[in-house]
């Protein structure tokens, strides 16, 4: 080591007196002070009184490395890093100094300049397997860079965080680390996470502007966009080059007025230019999940105004997909699936809003679907009619005729086997909607979803004959003539 050289030009006038042997006395007590706080663990104290022995002989490579490596206990890295250099350039040879420095240099993320301190280390003790172990480290560091790299050039955005959880057991104090988990994690949408990471870097320095940038990354991805777009401006007042900042900031404010305009013309009443405008806001940025879940939502509710119900049920798949808690999309693809007659699905989707919030509203929807699900697996009468659920009572009776006379078996008598089979059943079939939907308490019954055996009705037991009989005015009053000059299938009516 080099010899210690005490220097009092900068001495308190009292101190000009004594001598270096004197001075070096007295820096070496205050050393010794500061090694019997460290000791206890009390590092501010002890780092006063190192300091109190680089202020007696400021050429002292010692003080600077016990300084150094208290201030990393401290976790004032930085500093420690500026102690440990001014340690080696007094003492070349000083091994502890360029351990420290290595140290220093791998917690604050730069593995290359450690690298180099710890082959420093080994050139003067070749057998210190300490510093084999770090520099073990150094290169970990350094290989978990190049995958978080590759990583996020392949948007495997999980890889990055665990490499960087992994590279950050070595390199603590290594925002640069920090900050690239922290903006995977926001781009993972871990928002809580990644803006606890940023909190944590700005409470050490507000000024850093990619902590900023992280900032006002999550709140762009929460769907804050005002908020976002401030910590945007402030990340480039602190660094103008700041690419990301500058991408994300315009990509904010074109967001926010393609979604507004889309909005204005929804509104209008102008559901084309709607459509087109969300459209348009989606390609803005593929990564703002839950802005880009509300655009596909707002898409749907605009499609159903088109009547484009297959792609409204897709784009809130494409919602739900982006975001699983987002219960408008659910209630949306529900109501698109019960205007579509899918009423299994619609279900599924009213029971899963249904378990997340349980109100009154919610309950009706998934009631009202149960209910219309069941009268799905039932005989639709009104189709097997051909009218619709509004029809009328002489609709109802124009209908039963039309079509009571196209399936009746006796029309049907030349036929094969199977179609006089087939036609038969429908001719049954026919009777039971007209029996069901003539009747004003079985039709209210019907359309309330109720079962019909309740009434006393058992259809299995039903004879489609009786009631056709009854319509058209009983035996004698109709006949069909299979073999007539006309052709087959042909029938007249006879009235007594």
């Amino acid at each position: 080591m080099a010899t210690e050289n005490c220097d009092a030009v900068n001495m308190d006038p009292d101190m000009e007196l004594l001598s270096d042997e004197e001075l070096e006395r007295e820096a070496e007590g205050f050393k010794e002070q500061g090694n019997a706080f460290y000791i206890k663990k009390d590092y501010a104290e002890a780092f006063n009184y190192y300091s109190k022995a680089i202020d007696m002989c400021p050429k002292n490579a010692s003080y600077y490395g016990n300084r150094a490596a208290t201030l990393m206990m401290l976790c004032r890295y930085r500093e420690a890093l500026e102690d440990s250099q001014q340690a080696v350039r007094l003492d070349n040879d000083f091994m502890k100094g360029h351990l420290r420095e290595g140290k220093c240099h791998l917690s604050l993320g730069n593995a290359m300049a450690a690298s180099r301190c710890f082959q420093r280390v080994l050139e003067l003790e070749p057998d210190n397997s300490q510093v084999q172990q770090e520099l073990k480290n150094a290169d970990s560091v350094l290989e978990y860079e190049r995958m978080a790299e590759i990583g996020f050039e392949k948007r495997d955005f999980r890889m990055v965080v665990f490499c960087m959880d992994r590279a950050l057991e070595s390199a603590a104090a290594c925002h640069r680390f920090k900050i690239l988990k922290a903006e995977c994690l926001a781009l993972l949408g871990r928002y809580p996470e990644a803006q606890s990471v940023a909190s944590d870097i700005l409470r050490m320095d507000s000024t850093n502007a990619d902590a900023l940038y992280v900032r006002g990354l999550c709140l762009y991805y929460e769907d804050c966009i005002d908020k976002a777009v401030q910590f945007f401006v402030q990340a480039l007042r602190m660094a103008p080059d700041h690419d990301k900042a500058r991408l994300a900031c315009r990509n904010a404010k074109a967001l926010k007025a393609k979604k507004e305009e889309g909005n204005k013309a929804f509104k209008e009443g102008n559901f084309e230019a709607a459509y087109e405008l969300y459209s348009e806001a989606l390609t803005i940025d593929p990564n703002n999940i839950k802005t880009n879940a509300k655009l596909y939502c707002n898409r749907a509710t605009v499609g159903s105004k088109l009547k484009k119900l297959e792609q409204a049920i897709e784009d809130c798949t494409k919602a739900i997909k982006l975001d699983e808690t987002y219960i408008k999309a659910y209630l949306r693809r529900a109501q698109c699936y019960m205007d579509t007659e899918q009423y299994e699905e619609a279900v599924r989707d009213y029971e899963k809003v249904y378990q997340t919030e349980k109100t009154k509203e919610h309950k009706h929807f998934l009631k009202h679907a149960q209910l219309e699900l069941k009268k799905s697996k039932r005989k639709d009468y009104y189709k097997v009619l051909g009218v619709n659920k509004n029809a009328t009572e002489d609709e109802i009776k124009k209908a039963y005729r039309k079509r009571a006379l196209l399936h009746h078996p006796d029309r049907h008598s030349g036929a094969s086997p199977e179609l006089q089979k087939e036609e038969e059943k429908k001719f049954k079939e026919v009777g039971e909607a007209f029996s069901v939907l003539s009747d004003p308490k079985k039709k209210s019954r019907y359309d309330s979803g109720q079962d019909l055996e309740d009434d006393g009705m058992n259809m299995g037991d039903f004879d489609a004959n009786n009631i056709f009989k009854a319509f058209f005015g009983g035996p004698g009053g109709f006949s069909f003539e299979g073999n007539s000059a006309s052709g087959p299938g042909n029938f007249f009516f006879q009235f007594g």
